[in-house]
């Protein structure tokens, strides 16, 4: 690639190869060591502060290499997945591609920052539960090394070719590898390792929002070229010429909602992952959220005395398991999706443990950190079991049964779901510095490789206002999207409804790579969750 990228025409391409100096570059690599810097202390104060000194902790270093590879995942996605927030800009010369990458980089990091952890939490909810209550174990650190060392070599590869693939998709596939290898090991189904119910939710999300992309980029475009008839909008820029001063601003402001939907979105998912390697390493520090407000434990009372009116006619059996039973039971009832006669009582005794050791310490801040893990763990079998029961039919729940149970998950939840601040800056660096390097070469094939013809004005606000507003919809609902295929699709879809043409080489190597992602990952993690598990 020169300084500038040759268009098929003839004409120069937007300049792709200015860098940000020396100056830029030393910025760069200390703004790395700070933020590595940043997580290593605040993990230090964090166990300090509950009588813990981690430099006795044996898996110390393993927190300290899984917290390296977690952030690591994330730069790649920075790079990876954000070239397709600034192409637009780049090819409408809206943006020069180094100021456009370090905007980009800025408002990912502020998208990160003002998440709100429910994509996190839902991509963690795939894994198989037996390890997410033992995260610390040897099969906990087996899984976190496995699904993140597969999602970060099939990411590294597609980005090498140039082919925009998702990071979602990849980082979903390794976590269903970690858990059908997880359940062969365990003499099970390899099917009964993964909640396929929360599966199916996002496995439609990544497939729908493609087509939302192609087709709402399609008929904005349409509808843009019926309603602003400026022919200057909907031929190729003429040199370093920028567009009109309102569809500049128009593009600036999507690669900016782009930007910030896509830390928003995907920053959490390595949020997500972290929050697990801190639970199951540093327990007393990270199992319990301890800044819950001044009256959660009034309204956990409240609702928790709501829960058992409504399962407790529901009991089939007279007896109540005690407590230990009750855990297994529960635990065997998430991983075998098969409600016994026994299940309802088991959660019903859970639900009663819980709320007495809540009141016995008053406040969550109160809980000793010796039983704190436990108690996490005992909230988060409840809240996983709340949720299935809540769709047994044979339980003839009323909907306003079902509020009643959604309000005391959301009690439970609240105490175990949490992200300290430290992670999301963490997370927010790792992210918005991968968005500055490693760009060029997805802006490339979606700048250039998609169409027959240069980019335009219009198709390039068209593919961005639908991708923005596509990851913010899926953002709201908890689900994760991918950026790539959701602002490809639109690109391609602008084309389409130009009558442009399509490059079918780039499209069948999109199309490769999606379809190829889940099962190539699926394998990855799977053989390493193998190899790992006997190495440790």
């Amino acid at each position: 690639m020169t300084s500038a990228a040759l268009e098929r025409d003839g004409r120069p391409g937007p300049k792709l190869d200015d860098n940000f100096g020396r100056a830029g570059s030393l910025g760069f690599v200390v703004a790395i060591i700070a933020a590595l810097g940043y997580v290593f202390y605040n993990v230090y104060r964090d166990a300090a502060a509950v009588s813990v000194d981690p430099l006795t902790l044996m898996p110390f270093a393993l927190l300290l290499l899984a917290l390296v590879i977690a952030l690591g995942f994330e730069f790649v996605n920075g790079f990876h997945d954000t070239a397709n927030a600034v192409a637009t800009v780049i090819y409408t010369n809206s943006m020069p591609a180094h100021v456009a990458v370090v905007w980009s980089g800025v408002f990912n990091f502020l998208g990160v920052l003002l998440s709100t952890g429910a994509v996190a939490f839902g991509i963690i909810s795939l894994l198989p539960v037996e390890l997410i209550l033992g995260a610390g174990s040897a099969s906990g650190f087996a899984m976190v090394f496995a699904l993140l060392i597969a999602a970060i070599v099939w990411n590294l590869a597609t980005w090498a070719l140039g082919i925009p693939s998702s990071s979602s998709h990849t980082l979903i596939g390794s976590i269903i590898g970690v858990g059908v290898a997880n359940a062969i090991i365990q003499g099970r189904s390899g099917s009964a390792g993964v909640d396929w119910d929360k599966a199916a939710d996002i496995g439609k999300a990544l497939l729908v929002s493609p087509a939302i992309g192609f087709g709402v980029a399609a008929l904005l475009f349409l509808a843009m070229k019926t309603l602003v008839r400026n022919r200057a909008l909907y031929e190729a820029p003429v040199a370093d010429t920028p567009p009109p001063l309102w569809i500049r601003c128009l593009l600036i402001f999507t690669c900016t909602g782009v930007s910030f939907a896509h830390g928003s979105n995907d920053g959490q998912k390595g949020m997500g992952l972290i929050m697990l390697i801190l639970i199951g390493t540093v327990p007393t520090a990270y199992a319990l959220n301890r800044a819950v407000p001044a009256q959660y434990e009034a309204q956990f009372a409240t609702n928790s005395a709501a829960a058992l009116r409504v399962l407790g006619p529901r009991a089939q059996v007279q007896a109540a398991p005690e407590e230990a039973a009750a855990r297994t039971r529960a635990q065997s009832y998430i991983a075998s999706h098969k409600i016994a006669a026994d299940t309802v009582p088991a959660v019903s005794t859970m639900i009663g443990a819980i709320d007495q050791q809540v009141r016995e310490y008053g406040r969550l801040a109160k809980v000793p950190a010796a039983v704190s893990g436990n108690m996490r763990n005992d909230m988060y079998l409840t809240s996983e079991a709340i949720k299935r029961l809540s769709k047994e039919n044979a339980l003839a729940l009323t909907d306003a049964d079902k509020q009643v149970l959604t309000e005391y998950r959301g009690s439970l939840d609240s105490g175990t779901r949490f992200i300290p601040l430290w992670v999301k800056v963490a997370v927010a660096f790792a992210l918005g510095l991968g968005t500055m390097v490693g760009w060029k070469r997805i802006v490339v094939t979606v700048g250039e490789k998609i169409g027959k013809t240069h980019l335009t004005y219009a198709q390039g606000a068209s593919a961005e206002l639908v991708a923005m507003g596509t990851i913010f919809g899926a953002d709201s609902l908890g689900l994760p999207v991918s950026t790539t295929h959701v602002l490809s699709s639109g690109v391609a879809g602008t084309m389409a409804a130009n009558r442009s043409g399509l490059q079918m080489a780039t499209v069948r190597n999109l199309l490769m790579a999606w379809v190829l992602t889940l099962p190539v990952s699926v394998l990855l993690s799977g053989s390493l969750y193998f190899l790992l598990n006997k190495l440790f």
